[in-house]
Parts: C-alpha cells; structure tokens; sequence
C-alpha cells in the first residue's frame, strides 16, 4: 500500500473520530469561555487556577493521564501563574511539545459586544466570545487532535498550557529553567497564531519582536503661560509630538537608522489583500496605508512603531499652559530578522541625538522581546504543509506576523535542534483582543485533523 493510501485511510479515521466528539469539544470550549481566565486580573488568582484546571482535566480525557497544573514563581520570587504540564511516553523516537495558552485579554467595553463576552453563543457558524480563538480554539486543536488518535500516538508527546501570555510570560524562564525536561522535544507545535483565512491554511513564517519604551521630554523649570510665553518657547507636548514624527518619511516608512527592515520569510506567494485589510481594521475610506514595498512586508518583517500612551492633560481639563514636561509610551514591533535589543538601542539612540530644540530626554527602556523566524526549507515543515493541504484542500499560504510570541524566541534558543511550528485558529474575522471575539468553527475542526494528521505521521 502507497504512503498516500496510508495517510488518506488516517485522516478518514481521523475525521470520523473528531466528527464523533465535535458536540462535545464545542461545549467544552463555552465552558472555557464561562470561566473568564482574564490574567490581567492576577495570574495567581484562584480564577485562574480554575481554568488551569479545567484544561488539565480536559487533557486527560484526550489521552495525557498525567495532565497537572503547576504554580510557576516569578524571577522576583512572587508566585507566577498556574501552568498545565504533561507527557504521554509511547517510546516513540521523536517527541513533541504542544502549546497553547488558557489566559484571554480583559472583554473592555461590553457595550461594543453583540453578544456577552463570556457566555459562548453560535452565530453563521462562528462561536462568539472573549477566548474562543485567542487562545481557547489553540486548547482545543490539540484537545481534539490527541482525542482522535487517542490510543494510537505514533510520537511522544509533550503538553504546555501557559497562564500568562497575555500577560507578557513574567513566569516563563524562571519555569522553563526549572523544568527544562518539560520542554525538551524534537518537533514544537504551537497553536497562537492564525491561518490566511477560514478556508486557506498557513503556517505562520514569523514573528516580530516587540520593544516597549518611555520617553520623557522636559524643556521648562515648570508650567508657563502660552500667551505670555508661546512662540519663541515650544512645550513639551509640541516637542515630544515632533520626536515622534521624526521616526517616518513623507510615506509613513520608519527611517531610524539601526533597525532591519525585512522581506517576507521564504518569499511572498501572495500579497495580503489591501481592500481586505483595510475591511478587517476598520480604516477610514480618506485614510491612506502607511509605508511602501508589499502589504505583506509592511506587517511581517518591516519594523512599526506606534505612539500607545502620552501623559497630556485631557482636553476638558485644558488651560493655556504650556506643558514642562510630558512622558509618552512607545511600542515598537521589530524585524523578525534583528534583535529586539538591537532595535530597542537603535530608537533610543535616534531620539537621544535628535532633541528638537534642544529639549532634554530621558529613554527609558521597559520590554525587549526578539522575534522569530521558521526555516522554510525544513523537512517537517514540508511534511506539516502535506497535512494542512491534505485536510483543507489547499496548499497553505506562506503567512508571517506582525504581533509576537515571546516566548517562541525563548524556547527556540533554549533547544536550537527543535524544529517550531506555528499555527493557530484564528483567521482575519477573529477580533482577537477586540469586542465580538469569535472563533469559525469549520476551521477549528480542520485545524484539529490537520495536527492529528501530522502526530500521525511524524
């Protein structure tokens, strides 16, 4: 019998598995959206030690017996977040590492959801509510993939559901140094990340880094009048709105000498749809995109960098006074090719030397996290693209990131051997971390048999 006979009667055998169990995994995962496992609440806090567990429980219904949750502790000694960890020994020669993670983002504004943000309700085949892609959808790819090869893994594997990520994995290397052997695998499969659409498949080809930085302005002894004063004398507002501007060209390209400006990982198979985009981000019709090359380069590999707080006095609350001081936040995502370090020296760098007017600054930075980049040319990447196209009908898309992971880099650099796959259940209508949150659930079920399909193979 041919390899392509054998590997057609594994997915039907799949596919009927995870038919059998769908009803379930679907309420399963509105139970996990009912539990509210917000970090940013506490990743110590009983809420989220609930959902912990619950996900463990769920793990050991698919298979892994010895599915545990774990308290972390943080680098300063404070207790971290509760951790899921497992493994199922076949005696297999490869060993693979699961990821996902069972914290989800704060809901916001209430008012701006259709549905209740944490009651899980099925409309035109998408299940709306906050974690039901991000990353609950993750949870359950692998949830339903080891249900249906439940009894027969080829592969060892290996479990990790984090409880912070949304968080910034303050407990992850302190975790990770004390429990290297949790990690240690051949092959890191990790479902956080988004396929091209609902119907077309992508393993993410990288990921930017992140860089988070304050930058205060001062330029008078204290407040002055603006009528008195204004003209010869700029504030510290005008001041820190002209540092600013100074990151881009007349095109809205970053021009900070130091930072990489990178092309596609494995070249660009197909451009992102600018129509598309400017739908799915809600972009005003007057408003031109920034920057220039492809649409795709722009959000994967290029760096951004975006102004996310400013301490102003609000509008309501305004005299005419001109501002001495002014602190402002900046959040820069980097060049997947380029150390987050690199880059984080690179923008102050820029700023020190360019005050405008002579106006004293002060860089402080607060968060470093490198990007990450998939060799395309690698073997169980080719093998993992054969599942995808086998289960959706299609070749995958070649699909970078602008968003990060931080701790991809990590694990990558703690066991350089391992070959890292990223996917995940999310495609452009998700909302993650937005109102309306919502997870396709055709997709889900063909992420479930594609990871199957692949622990099968390996």
């Amino acid at each position: 019998m041919s390899s392509e006979s054998t590997e057609n009667g594994a997915l039907r055998e799949i596919s009927e598995k995870v038919d059998a169990g769908w009803d379930g995994f679907v309420s399963t995962l509105e139970k996990k959206i009912a539990l509210k496992a917000v970090s940013a609440e506490g990743i110590s806090s009983p809420t989220m030690k609930a959902s912990a567990e619950f996900v463990a429980q769920c793990l050991r219904e698919a298979g892994i017996d010895n599915a545990r949750v774990e308290q972390a502790v943080q680098e300063d000694g404070q207790p971290g977040a509760w951790e899921v960890v497992g493994q199922k020994d076949v005696g297999a020669d490869k060993t693979v590492l699961l990821y996902a993670h069972h914290d989800v983002q704060p809901a916001g504004d209430e008012a701006s959801w259709k549905t209740p943000p944490f009651k899980g309700v099925i409309e035109g085949g998408r299940l709306y509510g906050r974690g039901s892609s991000d990353d609950g959808g993750g949870i359950m790819t692998h949830v339903g993939a080891l249900t249906a090869l439940k009894g027969n893994l080829k592969c060892n594997v290996k479990v990790f559901i984090e409880g912070e990520e949304e968080m910034g994995s303050p407990s992850f290397v302190p975790f990770l140094n004390a429990h290297p052997d949790y990690f240690d695998a051949d092959v890191m499969f990790i479902t956080d990340s988004s396929n091209w659409s609902a119907k077309i498949p992508s393993l993410t080809a990288s990921l930017r880094g992140n860089v988070t930085m304050d930058v205060t302005v001062k330029c008078l002894g204290h407040p002055v009048h603006s009528g008195t004063f204004g003209g010869p004398i700029l504030d510290a507002n005008t001041l820190s709105s002209m540092i600013v501007s100074s990151f881009y060209d007349k095109e809205g390209n970053v021009v900070v000498p130091g930072l990489i400006q990178g092309e596609p990982i494995g070249g660009l198979k197909e451009d992102l749809n600018e129509e598309d985009f400017r739908k799915d981000s809600s972009l005003l019709p007057s408003c031109k995109l920034a920057g220039s090359g492809s649409l795709a380069s722009r959000l994967w590999t290029k760096p951004a960098i975006a102004l996310i707080g400013m301490d102003i006095r609000p509008v309501k609350e305004s005299f005419n006074q001109l501002a001495s001081e002014c602190t402002f936040r900046l959040s820069m995502r980097t060049s997947p090719l380029q150390k987050a370090e690199d880059a984080a020296e690179a923008l102050k760098g820029f700023i020190l030397k360019n005050p405008p007017f002579g106006c004293q600054i002060d860089v402080k930075v607060l968060e470093t996290g490198t990007g990450w980049a998939m060799d395309p040319d690698n073997p169980v990447v080719a093998q993992a693209e054969k599942c995808f196209q086998a289960v959706f009908g299609c070749a995958p898309e070649n699909k970078g990131e602008g968003g990060s992971i931080p701790m991809i880099p990590i694990l990558q650099a703690k066991f350089p051997k391992a070959n890292v796959l990223v996917d995940g259940p999310e495609d452009p209508l998700t909302n993650a971390h937005a109102p309306n949150e919502s997870q396709d659930l055709s997709e889900l079920k063909g992420d479930m048999e594609a990871e199957a399909l692949l622990l099968s193979t390996l």
